[in-house]
């Protein structure tokens, strides 16, 4: 890493200016294997790092289980022949798969980035692709996606578009992710909510902040902005704890309940008490039930490659320009934008779309939420493997994990994304072929509430404006090729009906 990498991310932690002496002993062992002080950092940030990642996407344990599945087939995403998943069985899947994957992301690919079920694909399987097929058959085409992807990683073909990528465009991709993830935290925490007519977004009810969770969201933001700019250590992971101790006593005294139809100012996931059993031995059962091939015997051959195609695509372009802003956030990225081990994270990145759909649990898929452990001074896969035991821990301690409201996590995300935001600077504005593409990268992944769409519109964007700026023969043959994916994954829905 550069002198240069490094103020980049001593700028956007200040506590990260000064590090300690070399390590002895066992610590000098975890440090020789994780290029700890290498990278500019120590054994407390890494842990501290890893336990503010997983407390800012734990909230996955639970949200999960909610969209895969329920409690009965009344309250449940039913599959075409009637069959539902129990949501406790997913949210063991859910954790084990999390935690495997992020520990082995991190002892492989040493980068301090989480795995987890993703967001996004776990939505599209309850409420398209069931429609057709089984829950097995599903979780056959997550499989098939992932080894696909993990093909595209070993032969370098993921590698190879990762370069084709223009700097401004991986520029925009962080910024982008960082707009994101305020948007989500904004939305999570209910800071900002839906319109009934009017304007697609408003700020909370009507105008006006009303609820207390939200308002703690606003109290949480605002110690944790506090902390880091007084370059405190463990900024993020004390403004969790402080916010969380105040929710916590918020909801005793005013008995705010979950958020519903009847109490929408209530809590939007997490209701912050600790109730029932702390622990419980996980249900696993849910392991192995896949079928490879039972979804293009049920559909056709066309219409099931159309389905593989659509996960590929997000899966594929969501991590990697998760990947991209992690990096750069972190530090770690090159002048390039590449960053230490790349092909290896591509490859286990991939193999964690292969384990969630043997395990029903959904393709997992590097979280954008680690971001968090990032500000808090990870550097390093030791981060990751802190938060994949915390993982293994949560298929035993349901309870405590939701004892975090969303809230308070969405309060994390919009500080960290206000330090990945930074990388604008890198943007050239002042040249309109590379301007327009980069802008529309960056503000399609809020508005259109993913990774993928954004990178998709930045790159048939920058492939068109730059040919008809006469600059055709200087853009990446692996530019035209992906545009060209692009053009037809944005179409999916009328390719799709004309196949069918």
């Amino acid at each position: 890493m550069t002198a240069n990498q490094t103020r980049v991310g001593a700028a956007q932690l200040p506590s990260q200016g000064r590090t300690s002496p070399s390590p002895s002993g066992p610590r000098q062992v975890l440090d020789g294997f994780f290029k700890i002080t290498e990278r500019g950092s120590t054994l407390a940030r890494e842990f501290r790092g890893g336990v503010v990642t997983f407390f800012t996407m734990a909230y996955i344990v639970v949200l999960n289980p909610l969209i895969l599945g329920g409690f009965s087939a009344d309250a449940a995403p039913v599959d075409v022949v009637g069959g539902w998943l129990p949501a406790g069985h997913v949210g063991a899947m859910t954790g084990l798969t999390a935690g495997v994957m992020t520990i082995l992301f991190g002892m492989i690919s040493n980068l301090p980035f989480a795995l987890a079920a993703g967001l996004g694909i776990n939505s599209f399987l309850a409420v398209s692709v069931i429609q057709d097929v089984t829950w097995a058959e599903a979780m056959g085409l997550v499989v098939i996606n992932g080894v696909l992807i993990v093909l595209f990683g070993m032969t370098g073909i993921r590698t190879a578009i990762f370069h084709a990528i223009p700097k401004d465009l991986k520029a925009a991709i962080t910024v982008g992710i960082g707009l994101f993830i305020t948007f989500i935290g904004f939305v999570d925490s209910g800071f900002v909510t839906r319109t009934q007519g009017g304007p697609p977004v408003q700020l909370g009810d009507d105008g006006s902040i009303v609820s207390i969770p939200t308002i703690l969201f606003v109290v949480g933001l605002l110690i944790m902005g506090a902390l880091v700019a007084r370059g405190v250590q463990g900024a993020i992971l004390i403004g969790i704890i402080v916010t969380t101790a105040m929710a916590m006593l918020a909801e005793n005294i005013f008995h705010i309940g979950a958020a519903s139809a009847d109490n929408p100012n209530g809590w939007h996931l997490n209701t912050p008490v600790l109730s029932g059993q702390i622990a419980s031995i996980p249900d696993l059962s849910l392991a192995g039930e896949f079928d490879i091939f039972g979804a293009f015997s049920r559909i056709g051959i066309l219409a099931g490659t159309m389905l593989v195609f659509t996960l590929v695509f997000t899966n594929f372009f969501d991590a990697m320009g998760t990947m991209t802003g992690l990096a750069k956030n972190a530090g770690l990225a090159r002048k390039d934008g590449t960053f230490p081990r790349l092909k290896s994270a591509f490859v286990i990145e991939g193999m964690g779309a292969v384990l969630g759909g043997m395990g029903s649990s959904s393709s997992n898929t590097v979280y954008v939420d680690s971001a968090a452990g990032i500000g808090e001074g990870a550097r390093t896969g030791l981060a990751s493997v802190v938060t994949g035991v915390l993982f293994l821990g949560s298929m035993f301690f349901t309870p405590l994990t939701s004892m975090v409201p969303i809230e308070v996590a969405a309060a994390a995300l919009v500080l960290v994304g206000t330090m990945m935001c930074a990388q604008i600077r890198e943007i050239n504005f002042k040249k309109f072929s590379s301007a327009m593409p980069a802008f529309l990268t960056l503000i399609t992944m809020p508005l259109t509430y993913s990774i993928a769409n954004g990178i998709g519109a930045g790159f048939i964007a920058w492939v068109f404006v730059n040919t008809a700026a006469g600059r055709a023969r200087k853009i990446h043959p692996l530019m035209w090729v992906v545009a060209i994916g692009f053009l037809v994954y944005f179409a999916r829905g009328p390719i799709t009906l004309m196949l069918s």
